[in-house]
C-alpha cells in the first residue's frame, strides 16, 4: 500500500523566469517558465518522508537540502507551475513508502542441480578441444 503525502502549495517558492529556446514574439518579454525551490528541512513532512527524500540520489535536491524543479514544458506560466508542483509531488510520493526488506533466499535443489550439470556439459565441450592423443 502507497502511502499519499501532500506537498502544501504554501511552503513552496515559485519564480517565473524566461524559458529557453525558441519562443516567437514572445520570447524577450514573456516569463513564462517556472523556477520551484522547496525546502525539505522546513517543510511539513514527516521525518521518515524527509529522511528519504534527502537521501535520494537526484540531482534536482541541492547540498542544503532545497529541491529545484524548472518546468519550461507549456507556453503559460499556470501550466508550468503545476507541472512543476505534480513533479515534486511525484518525487515526494517516491519517498513516501520505505523500500521493500530484501529477504536472502536459498536456491532450490533443482537448480542447482541444473547449474552443476551444465558446468560439466561445458567442461566436456572444452575438453574435447585438446590436442588428439592416439
Amino acid at each position: 500500500m502507497r502511502r499519499r503525502v501532500l506537498v502544501d502549495p504554501a511552503q513552496v517558492d515559485f519564480t517565473a523566469i524566461r524559458a529557453q529556446g525558441a519562443g516567437g514574439q514572445n520570447v524577450n518579454k514573456v516569463s513564462s517558465a517556472a523556477h520551484l525551490r522547496f525546502d525539505v528541512h522546513a517543510s511539513s513532512l514527516p521525518d521518515d518522508v524527509k529522511s528519504r527524500l534527502l537521501a535520494q540520489p537526484d540531482q534536482r535536491l541541492t547540498s542544503e537540502g532545497v529541491v529545484v524543479i524548472k518546468a519550461q514544458d507549456h507556453r503559460s506560466l499556470p501550466m508550468n507551475r503545476a507541472d512543476a508542483l505534480a513533479r515534486l509531488q511525484a518525487m515526494v510520493d517516491s519517498a513516501a513508502s520505505p523500500p521493500k526488506v530484501r529477504h536472502a533466499t536459498k536456491p532450490t535443489f533443482g537448480s542447482k542441480q541444473r547449474r552443476l550439470e551444465s558446468k560439466t556439459q561445458r567442461s566436456k565441450v572444452k575438453a574435447g578441444r585438446g590436442k588428439v592423443h592416439e
